[in-house]
Parts: structure tokens; C-alpha cells; sequence
């Protein structure tokens, strides 16, 4: 189990901050923090700090107490994963060899995989349904299919922490669902997952909580049943919405016609 945690965390790009003083901690014993916000709000920025694969302008970003910007490179690997928002295949190697590139950072591209890593990538594929597409040039894939090679890629190192960036986007109903379900059975199971989502109806219905950024400022963070309101939804998209269901079924529906009066506009 691991705790990650940002300390007044600021990211400036062209002189503007897209990430704005944001704090927060998660909690021992792991869990499915969905991070939401309108294009432009630093999701992407924010999650590449807390992967370290970027140095904040200011403040710092810790994992279990430790500065990330300082962990070794290896041993962060080991620790965590990541998955950035349309991923792309530069080289035909097989479905199986990119997933395998998960297992270590310095795995070969090319040869023989090391003994005993077979079940544990056919169980890898198997589970992101690729099993069929296993011997297949990984730049043939459809964007889908390649999403679920890299989500499997980023799981079979079983890392304690996952982050990933938009998770769903390409993916079909079906794999959608598959990809939710897995996540947060991963956080069930101890891990600490951290999602950019944009449809803010599978936030509500799988991650146990929510992180909101509005301009690149820490709006929201809590548990999702407490921190995902109309309220908040009309100050970080500007829209109307409504909220029904129970955990595990909510929807999340935005009432046509109500952005204007959100923002005070007029038709």
C-alpha cells in the first residue's frame, strides 16, 4: 500500500501556471481516485508530476514521504506505473513483447523473454483480451486494442500505484466497462489507482474518490458520494446536471439548454 501526496505543487508554461498550488494526500490502504475537469485544467500536467516524469516549478510531489523528483529511476518503476493519454506503437514489435516491456524498464526489445514470464503475460493478455492478438505488429493494432496492449502493459508489473490518463478514450462499450472494472478491483485489492476521466458518470460509478481541478486549482477532493455535486460539476464544466442512482449505478445527466444559465449567459 502506498501513499501519494503534493505539496503546494506549481507547473508554469509560458509564464502561465497550468498547475496551480495543489495539495492533497491519499490515504493508506489504496483506492480509485478519478481526477476530473474541463479541457485546458492541468489533468494531464498534475498526473505527469505525480508519475515523475516531470519536475514541478515549484512544491513536490511524495510517494510514501518520499520526494519523487529524488527516487531512483528503477526503483520508482517498480513502484508505480503509468499510462498517458493516447499512446502510440513506433515499432512493429508483437503485441506480447510491448506488453512485456511492463515487467522491467530495462527488459530487451527484441530476443527470447526470460524464463517463468510466459503465464504471468498470457494472463497479462488474456485479461485485456489479446490473447488472439499476441503475435500481431503492434503498430497494425486499432487505437482501441492498442489502449488495452498498454493497459495491460502498465498492470503486469503489478506496480502499487497506477496512473493513468484517460483510460477509456477509444475503447468500445464493452472494453470500456472491462477497464473500469479492473481498476477498481485493482484499488479494492489495495492498490492506488489515479484516472484522468472525462465521462464523469464512470467517475461516480467505480472510484471510490474524486479529485476536481478548475484553471489548474484543486477544487474538490474527497470521497465521491460527498464531493461529486451539481454545485460542483456547474463550477469546473459550467454546465447543469443532475445526479441519480445509488453507488454503482449513478448517472450523471447534463440538462439541455442549462449551460447558459450556468454561466449567467444568455442565449
Amino acid at each position: 500500500m502506498s501513499r501519494l501526496a503534493a505539496d503546494h505543487v506549481t507547473v508554469r508554461r509560458g509564464g502561465r501556471a497550468i498547475v496551480n498550488d495543489v495539495s492533497f494526500e491519499t490515504a493508506d490502504g489504496g483506492g480509485f481516485v478519478a481526477l476530473v475537469g474541463a479541457n485546458g485544467a492541468g489533468k494531464s500536467t498534475l498526473l505527469s508530476v505525480l508519475a515523475g516524469l516531470i519536475k514541478p516549478d515549484a512544491g513536490a510531489a511524495s510517494l510514501d514521504g518520499a520526494p519523487i523528483a529524488g527516487m531512483d529511476r528503477r526503483d520508482l518503476a517498480r513502484r508505480r506505473a503509468y499510462l498517458p493519454q493516447n499512446p502510440y506503437a513506433e515499432w512493429p514489435i508483437t503485441v506480447e513483447r510491448l506488453v512485456a516491456l511492463g515487467l522491467t524498464p530495462h527488459l530487451p526489445a527484441f530476443g527470447g523473454l526470460p524464463g517463468g514470464l510466459e503465464p504471468r503475460l498470457t494472463r497479462a493478455l488474456e485479461a485485456c483480451d489479446l490473447a488472439d492478438r499476441r503475435s500481431q505488429a503492434a503498430t497494425t493494432l486499432s487505437g482501441g486494442e492498442l489502449g488495452r496492449a498498454m493497459l495491460a502493459r502498465a498492470l503486469i508489473g503489478e506496480p502499487q500505484v497506477l496512473i493513468v490518463d484517460e483510460p477509456t478514450a477509444g475503447l468500445d462499450p464493452r472494453h470500456t466497462l472491462d477497464a473500469m472494472q479492473r481498476l477498481r478491483r485493482l484499488a479494492d485489492g489495495g492498490k492506488l489507482v489515479i484516472a484522468a476521466l472525462h465521462d464523469v458518470t464512470l467517475a461516480a460509478r467505480y472510484s471510490t474518490h474524486l479529485m476536481a481541478l478548475k484553471g489548474g486549482r484543486l477544487e474538490a477532493f474527497g470521497p465521491t458520494a460527498e464531493a461529486l455535486t451539481p454545485g460542483l460539476l456547474r463550477r469546473i464544466f459550467e454546465v447543469e446536471a443532475r445526479i441519480t442512482g445509488a453507488a454503482g449505478a449513478t448517472i450523471v445527466d447534463y440538462l439541455a439548454g442549462e449551460a447558459d444559465a450556468a454561466t449567467g449567459r444568455s442565449a
